[in-house]
């Protein structure tokens, strides 16, 4: 391969986050590893009464700090301590006392099942987007699976692809 030459791509992908959803309401946006920069550009694109963001980080060398803080209320939490919250991010809305309406997150599948279980406790209506490899992009291989409350009309099982049924799920829609 040279410089010039042409290759093919497929993208993107399945679908993203419905945040026209927002409109009105009070939203945390919450964003952890490779998570986080997709939030950033969810925040940035909401329109809602009031954005709260929550992101987590292993330590003080954080990411997009200035940009987060324009786009919306900033919470940080570090693994370590040494930026705002200690711990993670459900242990900074705890620090915070924050409350939403809606909840859009992105990120570790630890962080995914902590805000969903969370979500579920509080009656917020949540919307999670989630990390998996995939092999074929377009749901043909199966490669990227996950158990679903209802039977994927492709393969007659509790499936659904996340290359093409997702990333981004209803929290109760799916099992993490």
């Amino acid at each position: 391969m040279k410089a010039g030459d042409t290759i093919p791509v497929i993208g993107p992908l399945g679908n993203g986050f419905p945040f026209e959803k927002a409109e009105g309401k009070k939203v945390f946006l919450m964003g952890g590893g490779i998570g986080v920069p997709p939030i950033l550009e969810l925040a940035k694109q909401m329109k809602c009464e009031k954005k709260q963001i929550v992101v987590g980080y292993r330590d003080a060398h954080t990411f997009l700090k200035e940009e987060f803080e324009q786009a919306g209320e900033l919470y940080i939490s570090t693994e370590d301590g040494s930026v705002g919250t200690k711990g993670n991010v459900m242990d900074a809305i705890r620090e915070n006392a924050l409350e939403a309406d809606m909840i859009y997150a992105c990120g570790p599948t630890p962080m995914l099942r902590a805000i969903k279980q969370y979500a579920e406790t509080n009656g917020i209506e949540c919307y999670i987007s989630l990390e998996e490899r995939m092999a074929c992009g377009i749901g043909a291989c199966l490669a990227c699976v996950c158990k679903s409350k209802e039977k994927d009309a492709h393969s007659n099982v509790h499936n659904k692809r996340i290359c093409k049924d997702g990333p981004v799920f209803l929290s109760t829609e799916v099992e993490i």
